[in-house]
């Protein structure tokens, strides 16, 4: 009786890994970012057309108990691969020449062209000339229409040196960015602020606060804010035009200027654009912000935080704490 049901097993195991064409031996390259599981993987293999069904795909792996050494990077793909060759692939050295290129959460377009230009990866200027210009790319969401800013996912890439381009950068991040966050959504979910409002609002949780799980309180706080016509005071915003993002002298020009457009203590309303690219769950934060009876908060000098209810308690976290 085992011996039957062990062959009935390897027959399922079989018919749900099968290639999705035998006669297809078309290369796709396929990138596995850090930390990915086999199972999470079934998604974008479908996506890139290596696999027909993510959920056959993943029955698979169930069945067969594979795919538990899968390596980050790009690997090369066919759709005449069985599920079995599939992961095999994935479980081998990414393909050759690879080297990692991290994009780390908060960066402006500015620090990862800077990035890239210190790396030799490509001229300084020209990740932001193409960034400025998302007509040449494409989502499955809508773009905006001026730049990418916020919307150029942080991770570690692994690229090839020889064949890189800024171009082949952006896309794969807007894939991410894709898959990671807006796929997982809803319309429904997405369309109370909308994309282009939780972008800039993750933008603001990824510099306001430096604890993850302390990011859907201070989203509650500043949606609250925001939907009472109280100006958001989120000083971070008055750094985004600044060359350097610590010149605290230049940051302090910012910050008494009304007529800066990215000010939030003079003027209301959000910044006009996100003030850095958020990673996931500055982003997660901003769309399910944490309802609580706050309306400020402040950070001590080891970042930890202390909300206020009203003004009063505000200020005695102030004195408590030597914020000013």
């Amino acid at each position: 009786m085992l011996a039957l049901l062990l062959s009935g097993c390897s027959l399922l195991a079989q018919h749900y890994g099968a290639p999705l064409d035998p006669a297809d031996d078309t290369e796709i390259v396929v990138e596995v970012p850090a930390g990915s599981t086999i199972r999470g993987m079934a998604a974008p293999l479908a996506q890139a057309g290596a696999i027909g069904d993510a959920g056959d795909f993943v029955t698979w792996v169930r069945l067969s108990k594979e795919g538990g050494c899968i390596k980050a990077g790009r690997h090369a793909l066919r759709p005449n691969m069985s599920a079995h060759e599939l992961t095999q692939v994935l479980c081998a050295a990414p393909l050759p020449e690879d080297i990692p290129f991290t994009v780390v959460e908060g960066w402006r377009i500015r620090e990862i062209d800077a990035a890239l230009a210190a790396t030799g990866l490509a001229r300084p200027g020209d990740y932001a000339a193409a960034a400025a210009d998302p007509s040449r790319f494409h989502a499955d969401f809508p773009l905006p229409t001026s730049s990418l800013e916020g919307y150029l996912f942080p991770e570690t890439y692994m690229v090839d040196p020889r064949a890189f381009s800024v171009d082949g950068l952006i896309q794969r991040q807007l894939d991410l960015l894709d898959q990671r966050f807006v796929a997982h959504h809803s319309a429904e979910e997405v369309a109370d602020r909308g994309l282009p409002a939780l972008v800039i609002m993750a933008s603001m949780l990824e510099r306001e606060e430096p604890e993850p799980a302390n990011r859907p309180l201070v989203a509650g706080i500043l949606w609250k804010r925001l939907d009472a016509g109280w100006n958001l005071g989120v000083d971070a915003t008055s750094r985004y035009e600044l060359e350097a993002w610590n010149d605290r002298r230049a940051f302090l020009v910012h910050l008494r200027d009304p007529t800066d457009p990215y000010n939030t203590r003079l003027r209301p309303g959000l910044p006009p654009t996100p003030i850095g690219n958020p990673g996931l769950t500055a982003l997660e934060a901003a769309l399910a912000p944490k309802d609580s009876e706050y309306w400020y908060y402040l950070h001590d000098a080891a970042h930890g935080i202390h909300p206020g209810r009203n003004s009063a308690e505000h200020e005695a976290n102030r004195r408590k704490y030597g914020v000013y």
